[in-house]
């Protein structure tokens, strides 16, 4: 069976720093959890940027340049970046670091999503919150659709194929798939077909085996097998069934604290490099071996980490 790609996301957009004071907040945090999990196994990390005075989400470039600097002067890990953002960021904002950086690879969502994390917003008091924007940023969740148009694809991925970056397709749903079959026929997606599916959030597809299954079964349909690579996303206390169903199907698997935070029920994970170490367990007890970067970069079809612009 081909190597296992595992992808980090160390820090995301939607997991607040009161669920955990492990979250890695500065660039500097951010940077070394990225690092700490490529030496776990992660092949990919995938980054978010945070203002490093409260932990708010944030689309400043040079925060990301921080980052991204970082973990490249340090790994060979591929340094992928989120073009998904944050809740209240236009798509403009979303889509400067591709342009800016000019990454091996970046996140490309397939369609309107609809977020809700009311379970954390109902687990809190106020007195609860670390940071005065919190719970208003959970609030806003409510009554938010990301609404990735066709119009917005278009240019999405206009731009991505000017810089060579290659397009994480995040798949929240099976009509996201379709998408992807539609612009793969069009030839502005290109083989080998990256998709990550992305589930057990309020919002997407649920994190059962028959729902990663419909998701696999449905891109071999639309895609056929042999053109395309596929990664699953279990949110919450689904992150490590779905990892090791991936690993059986074949499939390749991201963790970190964008997706869940625990490391067993009830435990919280100190680092991500807790939460790698763990599907590195896994994927070795089911005889399954782990890709390095080099050779994630080369399953991918990526540019290489010299083609970028930082």
């Amino acid at each position: 069976m081909q190597k296992l790609i595992i992808t980090c996301a160390p820090t995301g957009s939607l997991t607040i720093p009161t669920q955990t004071p492990y979250l890695p907040i500065t660039p500097e945090q951010i940077a070394d959890e990225a690092v700490r999990a490529a030496e776990a196994g992660a092949a990919m990390v995938h980054i978010h940027a945070r203002d490093p005075k409260d932990g708010r989400p944030t689309s400043d470039l040079e925060i990301f340049r921080e980052i991204i600097t970082r973990i490249k002067q340090r790994s060979d890990v591929i340094i992928g970046l989120t073009t998904g953002g944050a809740a209240g960021m236009t798509p403009e904002e979303r889509i400067k670091v591709v342009p800016t950086f000019r990454p091996e690879i970046a996140s490309f969502n397939m369609g309107p999503i609809c977020f809700s994390l009311r379970a954390v917003l109902e687990r809190y008091k106020d007195e609860d919150y670390k940071y005065p924007w919190e719970k208003s940023y959970l609030q806003m969740l409510e009554d938010f659709i990301q609404k990735n148009t066709f119009v917005d694809l278009d240019i999405f991925l206009r731009i991505m194929n000017e810089n060579e970056t290659k397009s994480e397709c995040e798949c929240y749903d099976v009509s996201h798939i379709y998408n992807v079959s539609y612009y793969y026929a069009r030839g502005m997606i290109k083989p080998p077909v990256w998709m990550q599916f992305v589930t057990g959030a309020l919002g997407s597809i649920g994190s059962s085996p028959e729902d990663i299954m419909y998701m696999k079964c449905t891109a071999d349909r639309l895609l056929g097998s042999g053109n395309y690579q596929w990664s699953v996303i279990g949110a919450g206390p689904a992150g490590f069934r779905t990892a090791t169903l991936a690993i059986l199907m074949g499939g390749h698997v991201r963790i970190g604290f964008e997706d869940n935070i625990f490391l067993e029920k009830g435990v919280l994970a100190k680092s991500n490099a807790e939460l790698v170490e763990k599907v590195v367990r896994i994927a070795r007890e089911l005889g399954r071996e782990i890709a390095t970067p080099d050779e994630a970069r080369s399953i991918l079809g990526l540019k290489g980490k010299d083609r970028v612009n930082f």
